[in-house]
């Protein structure tokens, strides 16, 4: 058989790595539950609640020890993504030079494009939304709600020193971008995840996955990195023979969850574009 030698440790491997370069909006959430995000499974992620603090006096007993609440959640490996191409023959694929990179960096592309799409949709079911709907048409509104929205997140106890990034629709940043100052260094790992500029200490980064309701309503977000979990896994990536057909196949499956887990480190202004 033509795909005795496929290496699909290897392949996956190589998506992994692909996704990890391309994500942009799903790069910027905290992955440290990932573990073997397997369809159907639940990823547990550890939570406790605030100790009590009390006044100590010398002399005096201090109060029996608390049983401090959990707030343990489990974050939902809900979504599963395939994709199936027929490949002439795929020893003969591996053995040229970039044809089987190309292929699975395609479907890596994809993969990266649908996992970013779903993490910006969990904006509309964020905790803080600052604002309702606002037509973007010059720059002093963009700054309002940019603004508005840091500060919901310095009230909610954010330290400044914590890494923050704002996301938004490439038309407003494009309205915005005179306030912005470019980055302090060339860092090229930021530049790689669409970083471009900062704001007020944050990040910027636009994106065409930002999430846009049925009325063309944009959700803006401004977060942490901690503030929504993300789990993702290569499942399966497997050459296979079609049985109705005389060629070869490659398939891969990709699986991932996303939830909005510290909505205090979340906030959320909706804009929309200027007819």
């Amino acid at each position: 058989m033509s795909y005795n030698n496929f290496k699909p440790t290897f392949w996956s491997k190589h998506i992994q790595t692909e996704l990890e370069r391309l994500c942009t909006l799903a790069d910027w959430c905290n992955t440290r539950f990932e573990g073997d995000a397997k369809r159907g499974e639940k990823v547990k992620i550890l939570g406790l609640g605030t100790p009590t603090i009390g006044d100590y006096e010398p002399g005096t007993a201090i109060n029996a020890p608390e049983a401090v609440s959990d707030t343990s959640m489990y974050l939902e490996i809900d979504n599963a993504k395939y994709f199936n191409v027929s490949i002439d023959d795929v020893d003969k694929a591996q053995s040229i030079d970039g044809i089987m990179e190309k292929n699975l960096e395609n479907a890596a592309r994809e993969f990266a494009t649908i996992r970013d799409k779903y993490v910006g949709s969990l904006a509309a079911e964020a905790e803080f939304i600052t604002n309702d709907a606002t037509e973007i048409t010059d720059s002093k509104t963009a700054k309002k709600l940019i603004d508005e929205a840091i500060l919901t997140l310095r009230e909610n106890d954010v330290p400044t020193n914590m890494e923050v990034v704002i996301e938004l629709p490439w038309f407003m940043y494009n309205i915005f971008k005179d306030n912005l100052v470019e980055l302090k260094t060339n860092n090229d790992k930021l530049l790689e995840k669409g970083v471009i500029s900062m704001y007020d200490g944050c990040y910027v980064r636009p994106s065409n996955n930002i999430y846009k309701d049925e009325e063309g309503v944009y959700y803006c977000m401004v977060r942490t990195h901690d503030a929504i979990a993300f789990a993702s896994g290569i499942d399966k990536v497997e050459a296979y023979r079609p049985h109705n057909g005389f060629e070869d196949a490659v398939k891969g499956l990709n699986t991932f969850g996303a939830k909005i887990v510290r909505p205090k480190e979340l906030a959320v202004f909706k804009v929309t574009k200027e007819a």
